[in-house]
């Protein structure tokens, strides 16, 4: 849980599995080739799916089916609003697709009230016309019926809760998102990709990173950054566990269980209006719906009601356990069953060896343990990761998420059956605009650059309310993160760059010019505080002023919130809002990539204008849950000294490394912030070093690379948090002092500029183990290069350098097939074991 997104490869391989199983799952259950590493919910995915149809065909118009679910609708409507997409709710039997004007369709696939349609005929006759059609489907139900691939859909969205994954309230879970192979350079967040070694050793990454936020910035396909790595990582283990089987096995109890409930409905005078379903029946009461209603509750049985108050549907999988014997004595296929109609599935699924070894709890602990012993995480060494602020996830704040009482609660059951809920919720509404100074939260946004989102559409809404919907300008330092500009142009806003001075700060200068030019158009000025340059700009007030004179609100980045914490407020100093990463500065758990959290603190005149209920109109919803990734709410909690500790740690480390490398930035003092930056650059001349080798060499110390490139090429960001002691700062400071001796060394010609330890970093054991050594330095030189590296503790990469190139030009982005390990030669072998 404690591991940020996989950057560093060479010390993330189990995670990277565990993903590309992940993928491997989606693929497979949706028929589909190309599955994405996890987004964030259904009707985010969905949103994306539109995105992706309007830039590929380039058309205005996207249809949605009005039995799609209620929150999947108003969240592709809100992202479609600032994108001139013109969404239009209808039925698929009768929309007209034939003026080729639809860049794509939605449908749900079973949709709202449980039934199964057969969409054949609408695929092809929205191909005919250029259409691409996006399926909502359920990863359980694809177990027994046609998964979308085999009915020709162009893409498949959802959520894999279901897939071992608690409620929680509504999240955090991971939304899915497969499509066709052709498609793939155009999907949206991380792709796990299989490539070799500098040794030529299978091995895997993180694959085609320039269609993303931090690279393309605006032109990225999304603006997604964390997503839901973890939960996508648990939802791969339900499948490895129970593997094909096991997960049909469960899928027929749970459909079984609905036929049964039909049938005694029927048998009670009620009207079943399904026909083919999974696990949802909807029906017609011979009477009201009230007696009904109040013999469940009294049960602790909660039903869907339909506003005509004629209909209700229950969700079987709530059942399960009340008909669970029933089920067993229908067989394994009553008549009723989808398995013995059009809908059937035929196509095979989780064939890979993976899905079909571990059917036992030794075997599954053994597998989860060997993945595990792969990846370096806090339980190692710290992780510096500058701007991500890897800090301890205490075991006390994590032992709540497990409780029944926040795990097991729907998402959409009656506020007073969540009232726990709903105090801890208000208190820590209470606590956060306390330590931000702001007037209002909204938890809805569930990672840092959904925040960014719902806080920009909440300052766009609030200009259109005072008729000044023209003001969409967006003002952004270049040095911002690359979410910035991404989530800006989400919001359909105009981006206008703005400069950087020599010590990293804003360039008012600059600044006042375009807040000049752009004081009718302005809508926000959207800036990093401290800065991504690890300085806290001096200007801030100024900024923040100049932008209330022209007219424009102030949009705070709270990703570097960790340095102000009980020291100065955003509210004070003149921000109308931020976004607040929860995995961050309040110590959630990253989870290789997600869950996050980035709900939004608001000043009180932009609070009518926040995320909306997602089952309640109007629209305006940023995610398919009224509070976002909510179960992670137990772990939050902030102090002041910990800010203090941050800070004083990273200007500690600055002062050790000076005389060794340059600390690009700082104030006119020669402090730095909570994070600074030591600049590689010089390296790259002097001693054919880049900031990648010193990056891969600290892993032959035993260290995770700081922030690498970013937001300077050539450097590297450091971020050591409050986290880490004394000693783990200094074995970190004396590992990067004595990779510059080694450059030194390089530099005086004591070694080749290419054929040297750091160049040819890190060293995996194999690489010492397999084989005749035959490089210029001694084996212990490259893998016990410090006296803290002990046989004994070492953290060892599991694989040498990755080719990265290699990865790109050879795309694969699923388990390899069986074939890769049946091999009499060793050597190829090896290379097969992932």
């Amino acid at each position: 849980t404690t591991q940020y997104t996989p950057y560093q490869a060479e010390l993330a391989q189990g995670r990277l599995e565990s993903l590309l199983n992940y993928q491997t799952m989606i693929a497979d259950l949706t028929a589909l080739p190309v599955s994405n590493a996890s987004l964030l919910d259904e009707g985010t995915s969905a949103a994306e799916a539109m995105s992706l149809c309007q830039r590929q065909n380039k058309r205005k118009k996207f249809f949605v089916d009005e039995k799609c679910h209620p929150q999947t609708i108003l969240v592709v409507q809100t992202r479609a609003g600032p994108q001139d997409i013109e969404v239009v709710i209808g039925s698929w039997k009768t929309v007209d697709l034939s003026n080729k004007d639809y860049c794509g369709a939605l449908v749900q696939y079973p949709d709202t009230d449980g039934t199964v349609q057969n969409f054949s005929s609408f695929v092809d006759q929205a191909h005919q016309c250029g259409t691409l059609v996006v399926a909502a489907t359920d990863l359980l139900a694809t177990t027994l019926m046609k998964p979308p691939g085999d009915l020709d859909f162009d893409i498949a969205v959802g959520t894999n809760q279901r897939f071992g994954i608690p409620m929680g309230y509504g999240g955090p879970h991971a939304g899915f998102f497969a499509c066709k192979q052709k498609f793939m350079r155009m999907l949206p967040g991380r792709v796990v990709g299989i490539t070799r070694d500098s040794a030529g050793r299978r091995a895997l990454r993180l694959a085609l990173q320039t269609r993303e936020q931090h690279i393309r910035r605006d032109k990225a396909t999304s603006n997604i950054c964390t997503a839901q790595a973890l939960l996508a990582n648990m939802s791969a283990m339900y499948a490895v566990y129970h593997g094909p089987k096991g997960l049909k096995h469960i899928a027929r109890k749970v459909h079984h269980s609905a036929i049964i409930l039909a049938e005694g409905i029927r048998k009670s005078g009620h009207t079943v209006t399904s026909s083919a379903y999974f696990d949802t029946v909807k029906f017609q009461p011979k009477g009201g719906q009230e007696d009904i209603k109040q013999r469940a509750e009294k049960k602790k049985i909660n039903l869907r009601y339909y506003p005509d108050g004629q209909f209700f549907q229950l969700d079987v999988q709530r059942l399960l356990a009340q008909v669970a014997d029933l089920a067993q004595e229908i067989g394994e296929q009553p008549a009723a069953s989808l398995e013995n109609g059009e809908f059937a599935r035929t196509s095979s699924f989780l064939t890979h060896p993976v899905f079909n070894s571990y059917q036992s709890e030794t075997r599954i602990v053994r597998y989860m343990k060997l993945l595990e012993n792969k990846d370096l995480s806090l339980a190692q060494a710290m992780i510096p990761l500058g701007s991500c602020t890897m800090k301890l996830n205490s075991t006390t704040e994590m032992m709540a998420c497990s409780w029944p009482e926040f795990a097991s609660l729907h998402p959409f059951i009656p506020n007073e059956q969540a009232a726990g809920y709903h105090r801890m919720l208000e208190e820590l509404e209470k606590d956060l605009c306390e330590i931000t100074g702001y007037d209002r939260i909204s938890f809805q946004p569930n990672s840092g650059a959904q925040g960014e989102y719902a806080g920009l559409m909440t300052i766009l809404s609030y200009f259109q309310s005072l008729g000044q919907s023209q003001r969409k300008v967006c003002l952004i330092p270049i040095s911002a993160h690359g979410t910035n500009p991404a989530s800006a142009q989400m919001a359909g806003m105009k981006i206008q760059p703005i400069n950087v001075n020599r010590k990293g700060a804003i360039d008012m200068k600059h600044m006042k010019e375009n807040l000049e030019k752009y004081k009718n158009e302005l809508a926000c000025s959207m800036i990093t505080y401290p800065s991504t340059h690890g300085v806290f700009d001096e200007d801030i007030r100024e900024i923040c002023d100049l932008t209330h004179h022209f007219g424009g609100q102030v949009y705070l980045d709270g990703a570097n919130m960790n340095a102000q914490v009980g020291i100065c407020r955003p509210g004070d100093y003149g921000s109308d809002v931020s976004h607040l990463n929860l995995h961050k500065t309040f110590c959630i758990p990253h989870g290789g990539g997600g869950p996050g959290a980035g709900p939004i603190g608001v000043k009180a005149h932009l609070a009518p204008f926040l995320p909306t209920n997602p089952v309640t109109p109007p629209k305006g919803t940023d995610s398919g849950l009224s509070f976002g990734s909510v179960s992670s709410g137990p772990y939050a909690k902030g102090l002041r000294k910990a800010s203090q500790v941050a800070i004083l740690n990273a200007n500690y480390m600055s002062k050790r490394l000076a005389g060794h490398y340059k600390t690009l930035y700082t104030n006119e003092a020669g402090f730095c912030a909570h994070e600074f930056i030591i600049d590689c650059r010089e390296f790259k001349k002097t001693a054919n070093v880049e900031a990648i080798d010193i990056a891969k060499r600290l892993q032959d110390y035993g260290f995770h690379a700081p922030t690498l490139s970013w937001p300077v090429s050539g450097t590297l960001m450091v971020e050591p948090t409050e986290s880490e002691d004394k000693l783990e700062l200094d074995n970190f400071c004396d590992a990067l002092i004595m990779i510059r001796d080694e450059i030194r060394a390089i530099e005086l010609g004591h070694w080749d500029r290419d054929l040297n330890p750091v160049k040819m970093s890190p060293h995996s054991q194999a690489d010492v183990i397999v084989g005749k050594w035959d490089r210029p330095y001694s084996p212990e030189t490259a893998v016990f290069p410090a006296a803290f590296v002990q046989p004994g503790t070492k953290f060892w990469p599991t694989v040498s350098r990755i080719d990265d190139s290699y990865g790109d030009q050879n795309l694969m982005c699923t388990c390899p097939p069986v074939t890769d390990y049946i091999s009499t030669d060793k050597e190829k072998c090896d290379a097969a074991v992932i």
